[in-house]
């Protein structure tokens, strides 16, 4: 189910839901220039709710203690576990703003009214009800509220996914008839990752739909989920550094007008596994039944390709997350024995690599030129696939990021479109 967001205020001015990501509160003293950014706003005039994540490593090194205390994944305890890092934060953050002379008041995601369903561990949004976060700031308070999870109707505590911090914020933005600040470590939305292209551009302006496109293609700067929540309310979203003051990235519904830059990013995403059921029988309904089977074990799939063979067979290759692989291969290895397939085979060294920009569609010449770049640099493609906003290639784990470094110096460092 898409996330709804049914409650929404925007009485009484300037409303922003400034997010905070583990890095921005890793200790006492992030949490002071946090509390000093904080400031800022409000002597700007914003009425501010505060959404943050758990400090640091705090998420991961939970995660490895569960898998210290046992084997077996518990999705419902593991909830119960990392729910405890962002509260730990919250109220941490609202004591440094107090200390800072700042009034503030820490709510859990259950208190602010945050509620979702699901699976545990990638819980979905379907209600925030943000009475008690909109009381706190109408008596001058700044709410600061647990990213990162919410609510079931059992009273379970449910997380978001990673990333969910940023989804936690655009949601009650949307909620509250605000603008979404994200504040991390990085000045804004880059054409590249900094770690792999030496010189990445800052993108002024974003749509959101080639936000989302590199969010789901692999860009780690926001959930996807949450650009498609900040689309679907159209809420301002802006992507800043929460480490220094510089201009960060509007996201917006449509660019300013400009003959700039075609392709906006490149991106790449080696956390994925390449499955190919083989010699599936010709029939109609069968790959529903697959797809069906995987989506009940809260399993998605993306590039799928079927390949028609002679003789009544066809050959169906999909993505899938590394992190669901043992689940995926059960359901297939038990869908190709109720079909009668040929079998299954699994690839997880590979990577897929993108390039994304609105104007793909009106330029037909974009994908040959990818091609033609990855050949002369040796680098052999395994599957394609294209939409009007992405070209997207898969290849060998190993080359992606030469491929990415080679994308971008063409399209981006030489604006070669």
């Amino acid at each position: 189910m898409s996330e709804t967001l049914p409650q929404k205020d925007n009485n009484g001015g300037k409303i922003a839901v400034l997010k905070f990501g583990g890095s921005s509160v890793a200790d006492a003293d992030r949490m002071h220039e946090v509390s000093l950014i904080i400031k800022k706003y409000l002597n700007k005039g914003y009425r501010l709710s505060v959404i943050v994540s758990a400090m640091g490593n705090t998420t991961n090194d939970l995660l490895s203690l569960a898998h210290d205390v046992s084997s077996q994944f518990d999705g419902r305890e593991i909830d119960q576990l990392l729910a405890t890092g962002e509260q730990q934060s919250v109220a941490l953050l609202a004591l440094a703003l107090k200390q800072e002379g700042i009034p503030a008041q820490s709510f859990t995601a259950s208190q602010a009214g945050f509620h979702a369903n699901g699976f545990p561990t990638e819980g979905r949004i379907y209600r925030v009800d943000p009475r008690a976060v909109i009381d706190a700031m109408e008596n001058g308070k700044v709410a600061v509220v647990a990213g990162f999870q919410a609510i079931t109707d059992d009273g379970d505590v449910i997380t978001l996914g990673r990333g969910g911090s940023d989804l936690s914020a655009v949601a009650l933005a949307a909620a509250l008839g605000g603008e979404c600040h994200i504040l991390k470590d990085v000045a804004g939305v880059m054409s590249a990752d900094p770690r792999v292209v030496k010189t990445p551009v800052k993108l002024g302006y974003f749509t959101y739909k080639e936000c989302m496109e590199l969010s789901t293609l692999g860009a780690k700067m926001l959930q996807a989920r949450s650009v498609e929540v900040a689309a679907r309310y159209e809420v301002p979203l802006y992507v800043a550094s929460s480490f220094v003051e510089e201009e960060g990235t509007w996201i917006v519904k449509s660019n300013p007008v400009s003959e700039g830059l075609i392709i906006k990013g490149v991106v790449h995403d080696a956390k994925v596994a390449k499955v190919v059921m083989m010699g599936v029988p010709d029939v109609p309904g069968v790959a529903g039944r697959l797809f069906s089977s995987l989506a009940e074990r809260g399993i998605g799939v993306e590039m799928i390709i079927q390949n028609n063979m002679r003789g009544g067979l066809n050959d169906i290759g999909f993505l899938v997350k590394k992190e669901y692989m043992d689940g995926t291969i059960e359901v297939c290895r038990n869908f190709s024995r109720d079909v009668g397939a040929q079998g299954v085979s699994f690839n997880t060294e590979i990577a897929r690599v993108s390039i994304v920009g609105a104007g793909i569609a009106n330029h037909p010449d974009i994908p040959s030129r990818m091609f033609n770049i990855l050949a002369e640099e040796g680098i052999n493609i395994d599957m394609i696939a294209s939409t009007a906003l992405a070209v997207t290639c898969v290849v060998a784990s190993p080359r992606a990021e030469d491929a990415v470094r080679a994308l971008h110096e063409h399209f981006i460092e030489e604006g070669a479109v």
